[in-house]
């Protein structure tokens, strides 16, 4: 069940170049009770907006003019560190994995990354702003699944075979060669073998040997 607080409609600052875009969000948030106080194209105005009208939300695309990288999502940033707590919602067009951890990264909550293609479903998206606007953190569920496939793909834990994280694993217990060869039924030389390729996979170049292998260890520690 909503509380009353959810259900309140809220003033909004909207900002997207695309004129049909902006209007039709325009229209759609009037629908649901909330009141788009300034819908502007650029972060210039977009700042002046929330200066000017203090809003409670700031809806905001990542790519703004003039260069339309990420201008859209600085801005929002930057009006929120003027004013702690200020609800924003980003939308992109496409996944843009930094601009959502950058955001994510942020202090506090009533944060947004919704891609527009969500717009689509308005209900959906209804209910994206008003949980933002609430204080909660709401992410595109396709942008929450490329994240972690990024973070499990960056890490060098990921580049070893099943094998080698078993010899990673009884290394970090604490076990020799010849014992981790007995844990696993293989020759020596077979562990030996697997060891320098998880050194090479885990970007441990040639050294100490006994340095390597804390390293390695570390590694697998700070993988979990």
């Amino acid at each position: 069940m909503r509380s009353d607080r959810d259900q309140v409609g809220r003033r909004i600052v909207l900002a997207e170049d695309g004129v049909l875009l902006r209007e039709g969000l325009t229209g759609l948030l009037h629908r649901f009770g909330h009141q788009v106080v300034a819908a502007v194209g650029d972060t210039d105005a977009l700042q002046q907006a929330v200066a000017e009208h203090g809003p409670d939300m700031v809806i905001t695309d990542v790519r703004m003019p003039p260069g339309y990288t990420d201008e859209g999502l600085r801005a929002a940033l930057s009006v929120r560190r003027v004013r702690p707590g200020l609800a924003v919602l980003v939308l992109s067009q496409y996944v843009e994995q930094t601009y959502a951890a950058r955001l994510l990264e942020s202090d506090g909550a009533g944060l947004g990354y919704l891609l527009k293609d969500r717009i689509g479903d308005i209900e959906e998206f209804a209910a994206a702003v008003r949980q933002v606007a609430a204080g909660a953190t709401v992410v595109d569920p396709e942008v929450i699944r490329q994240l972690l496939r990024r973070r499990r793909e960056s890490s060098p834990l990921e580049r070893l075979s099943p094998r080698e994280r078993e010899v990673l694993a009884l290394m970090a217990q604490g076990r020799s060669n010849s014992a981790i060869a007995e844990a696993l039924a293989v020759s020596e030389a077979a562990v030996t073998k697997h060891i320098g390729n998880l050194f090479t996979k885990l970007d441990l170049p040639p050294a100490d040997t006994d340095h390597r292998r804390v390293l390695a260890v570390l590694a697998y520690l700070r993988g979990g």
